[in-house]
């Protein structure tokens, strides 16, 4: 416990003293017969420090560290891809990127210096990764701080100080300056709680307490109500929440699915594959069709939050077949991810079709008005669009002024809308990764492999058609065009 010191314990001698002294007209009393159920002592200051602390487990994906946390924005680099992370939802991307292939190492690396902040919010400028692992190493196994319950401010004291016998009220906005009022209290000081107090749950339900008793039985019947999530293990509470009723949503809220994932005994199956789509009935049926065929199947959930288990039976399909792990259902805006494991590495994922459904989309509204649609399509489209409509050739690399272009001259390049890029020279297919950011304004591009991997940056959108995408940085020039 931190300046537990900090905090006595009254007895009944102590009070009279107190309650009796002397005092103006105008100072504050305490009321006697409540001070037993309002003023804290030394076990009830540790809970509301440690509550109060600066939980930093929720950017572990980013540090690898409970103890403390990074300041946004930052830009990190995974793997030669830069990405720009001005908010907790961009943590999704990193982890997407770090999804997107198996049996790779994806290493994240700051562009420094970096903000970061200590468990008692404390902020320090770290300059480099030397000067990061440092503070990463001091990060005790076990967090002490308790991240299931939090206060809900404002909360006033009084503050009765037996040297002076001066009472004074303060008021803690936020947990930074609870946390700070707490630890900086004086030996002498005799703290009161103005009751009540609402404290708010894990699960975003909220307790009112009246007395100390009621605040100190709250907060250690939360202590182990949650995950605290204190490991480097980014993905392993994907589906913390997830409910049968909402992988049921996710499967039949979309008309077509691809398998967009599909790795068994270490095969990657996804390219066999590729042309079969699939769609799921409340019911519990599939309907698979590809190959000029239709198989008829089954799938059945039961389970909870990260132990679902998804049973898929379709008789003709046996690559499908086994009783999968519930991993992580995505859903950004139209388009539906619904990720299935198996503890021996295998995985399927479904992806929604969402092409084959706007197409057809599409078709519809070109009978209605196609000079209207023509005029909206070119209002709308984005960079993305742009990118995954068609496949594209480099017309222009250049590197420090010197030009590479002929390097790709054999290499048509496939954009997809789940950040993956195909390239392809007629004998060798790569996968990389791309991602469009800060509204079509960056644009950036990663591959591992020669002579792929100098294509490798982040860029600023220079110019966009419908046929010819330019990006550049200081030392890179990159032209695509539609082939």
């Amino acid at each position: 416990m931190k300046n537990t010191r900090n905090f006595i314990y009254l007895s009944l001698m102590a009070l009279a003293l107190v309650f009796t002294a002397c005092r103006t007209e105008d100072e504050e009393l305490i009321n006697p017969d409540n001070e037993q159920n309002t003023t804290i002592d030394a076990t009830v200051a540790n809970l509301i420090v440690r509550t109060a602390t600066n939980d930093g487990s929720g950017d572990n994906i980013l540090d690898n560290a409970s103890c403390f946390n990074v300041v946004l924005p930052v830009t990190v680099f995974i793997d030669g891809l830069e990405i720009i992370v001005d908010s907790e939802e961009d943590f999704q991307t990193i982890e997407d990127v770090f999804d997107e292939f198996d049996g790779d190492i994806d290493e994240l690396d700051f562009l420094y210096p970096i903000t970061i902040v200590l468990a008692d919010f404390t902020e320090v400028v770290i300059n480099n990764e030397t000067e990061l692992a440092e503070y990463v190493a001091q990060c005790p196994d076990n967090d002490d701080d308790i991240e299931c319950i939090d206060f809900q401010y404002p909360i006033t004291y009084s503050v009765f100080n037996e040297n002076s016998e001066l009472i004074d009220t303060v008021t803690v906005n936020n947990d930074a300056e609870h946390y700070a009022f707490i630890n900086d209290l004086e030996d002498s000081d005799i703290v009161s709680v103005n009751f009540p107090l609402t404290l708010i749950l894990s699960d975003g339900s909220t307790i009112t307490v009246n007395n100390i008793i009621q605040l100190e039985d709250a907060i250690e019947n939360a202590i182990d109500d949650c995950d605290e999530d204190d490991d480097n293990d980014y993905d392993d509470d994907d589906c913390e929440n997830c409910t049968i009723d909402q992988l049921t949503d996710a499967l039949t809220g979309c008309d077509s699915f691809e398998a967009h994932k599909l790795k068994r005994n270490g095969n990657d199956l996804d390219e066999q594959y590729e042309d079969y789509r699939f769609s799921f009935t409340a019911e519990g049926g599939i309907v698979a069709t590809g190959a000029g065929n239709v198989f008829d199947g089954s799938w059945e959930a039961s389970g909870s939050g990260q132990d679902i288990d998804v049973v898929i039976n379709i008789p003709d399909l046996p690559d499908f077949n086994d009783t999968w792990g519930l991993h992580e259902i995505s859903a950004y805006g139209d388009e539906v991810k619904v990720d299935l494991r198996l503890s021996n590495g295998d995985r399927l994922r479904f992806k929604c079709d969402e092409d084959d459904n706007d197409d057809n989309d599409d078709d519809d509204d070109d009978d209605d008005d196609d000079d209207d649609d023509d005029d909206d399509d070119d209002d709308s489209d984005t960079l993305t669009d742009i990118m995954m409509d068609g496949e594209w050739i480099v017309a222009l690399f250049e590197i420090n002024g010197n030009n590479e272009t002929a390097s790709y001259g054999d290499y048509t390049f496939d954009f997809d809308d789940d950040n993956e890029v195909e390239a392809d020279n007629g004998n060798d297919e790569e996968e990389g990764v791309w991602i469009v950011s800060n509204n079509d304004t960056i644009f950036e591009l990663s591959f591992d492999n020669a002579p792929l991997v100098d294509l490798t940056d982040g860029y600023e959108v220079v110019s966009v058609t419908d046929d010819r995408v330019e990006v550049a940085n200081g030392s890179k020039t990159l032209v695509f065009e539609k082939e």
